[in-house]
C-alpha cells in the first residue's frame, strides 16, 4: 500500500539559479545499521554529493540503527517510515525473490566492478522493478561486496569434509552451499553475529572482510578460509517510491547523477583501504589462514552451483518471475567479462 510522502521540509534561504529566494529544503531520512564502515561509504558519499549539488537544499540524514532494524528496512520503506534504506536480499528472500539471483553460490563474479555491473543489470530489469514496487521501493544502487569467506573458533576444518556438523552463520546462496557440505547454516543479521559466536550458537561466520572487522568476529577467531569463495550477498540501497517521485526534477537529477561517483568512491575505498588492512589484522591476531586445494574446490562448485541454480529457477518461475531470463542475464554478463 502506498502512503503519503513523509519527507521533512523547512523553509531556508537559498541561492537558486543565480538569485536569492525562499526555498523549501528537502530532508530524507536514511536507515542503515551497525556503524559507518566500507559497506556504507557509497551512501555517505551520495549524501555528500547530493548536498553539494543542491547547495544544501536536499540532504540525506543517515541513521545507523536509529530508525529500524536492518531486517525490517524494506518494511519501513514500504510504509514511508523513512525515504531511503539499505538491506540485504537474503534477510527476506520471499519479499524480494528477483534479486536473490545475485546471491546464488559460485556465480564467478571476480571484482567489485563486475558485481556493480551485474547488479545494476538486474535492478534495471522490469521484473526486478515490479518485484520491489510491491514494497513501494525504487532500486538505486548495490552495495558491492567481494566473495565471502569464513572465520571460526576451535579446530579449523582443513578439508571440506570437516565442515560436517559445523554451525556457521551463512545466508542466502552461501547458506545453501555450506549445507551441501554438511555444515549447519544459521541465518541472522550482522549485528547479532558477535554475540552468537561468543555464546557458541555458531562456531563460524561467513562475511566479507570489512564485516569481519566491523562486527568483531576476528576478535576471538582462530582460523580464516582464504579461498572458499562460495559467493556473496546482494544488498541494495532503495528509495521510497512516493518520496522519489515527489522530488523536484533538479533534486532527482542531483540524486541519480551522483550514484556512479558514489559507487566509484566505494570501490576505491574497499580495494585500497579495507583490503589493505585485512591482511595485517589476520597477522596481528595470529589467525591461521586455511587454503583448500583446487581439486576439492572444483568438486564443491560442481556439486553446489548447478543444483542451486536449477532449484532457484524452478522455485521462482513458480512465483511468476522470468527466472530463467534473470539467471541467463547474470551468467551471460559474467561469462562475457565485459
Amino acid at each position: 500500500m502506498k502512503t503519503k510522502h513523509l519527507a521533512r521540509a523547512a523553509v531556508v534561504s537559498a541561492v537558486t539559479f543565480g538569485f536569492a529566494s525562499e526555498a523549501v529544503a528537502t530532508e530524507w531520512n536514511v536507515s542503515l545499521w551497525g556503524k559507518r564502515r566500507a559497506f556504507t561509504e557509497h551512501v555517505e558519499k551520495l549524501a555528500e554529493l547530493v548536498s553539494e549539488k543542491t547547495d544544501g537544499a536536499f540532504t540525506l540524514n543517515i541513521s545507523y540503527g536509529g530508525l529500524s532494524k536492518n531486517t525490517e528496512n524494506l518494511d519501513g520503506i514500504s510504509i514511508g517510515a523513512f525515504e531511503m534504506a539499505q538491506f540485504c536480499a537474503g534477510y527476506h528472500a520471499d519479499k524480494n525473490p528477483s534479486i536473490t539471483v545475485l546471491e546464488l553460490p559460485f556465480l564467478g563474479v571476480d571484482s567489485l566492478e563486475k558485481e556493480i555491473e551485474v547488479s545494476m543489470a538486474v535492478y534495471n530489469h522490469p521484473a526486478a522493478q515490479a518485484d520491489l514496487a510491491r514494497w513501494n521501493a525504487t532500486l538505486l544502487m548495490p552495495s558491492p561486496l567481494p566473495q565471502y569467506n569464513i572465520v571460526g573458533v576451535g579446530d579449523a576444518p582443513r578439508t571440506l569434509e570437516e565442515y560436517k556438523g559445523l554451525a556457521v552463520r551463512a545466508t542466502g546462496g552461501i547458506g545453501a552451499a555450506m549445507a551441501a557440505i554438511g555444515a549447519v547454516p544459521t541465518s541472522m543479521s550482522a549485528s547479532e553475529v558477535r554475540q552468537a559466536m561468543d555464546s557458541g550458537v555458531v562456531k563460524a561466520v561467513s562475511f566479507a572482510p570489512h564485516a569481519h572487522m566491523s562486527f568483531g568476529t576476528v576478535e576471538n577467531a582462530t582460523w580464516w578460509t582464504t579461498n572458499l569463495n562460495p559467493g556473496t550477498v546482494n544488498c541494495p540501497v532503495v528509495a521510497n517510491t512516493d518520496a522519489f517521485e515527489a522530488l523536484s526534477d533538479a533534486e532527482r537529477e542531483a540524486l541519480t547523477s551522483s550514484i556512479d561517483e558514489a559507487l566509484a568512491y566505494y570501490v576505491d575505498y574497499y580495494n585500497n583501504q579495507t583490503m589493505s588492512a585485512w591482511g595485517p589484522v589476520l597477522e596481528e591476531k595470529g589467525i591461521e589462514q586455511i587454503t583448500y586445494d583446487e581439486a576439492s574446490l572444483t568438486a564443491f562448485r560442481e556439486a553446489v552451483a548447478g543444483p542451486a541454480a536449477t532449484a532457484w529457477v524452478e522455485e521462482n518461475s513458480g512465483r511468476g518471475l522470468p527466472a530463467q531470463e534473470l539467471y541467463d542475464l547474470v551468467t551471460g554478463l559474467i561469462a562475457d567479462g565485459s
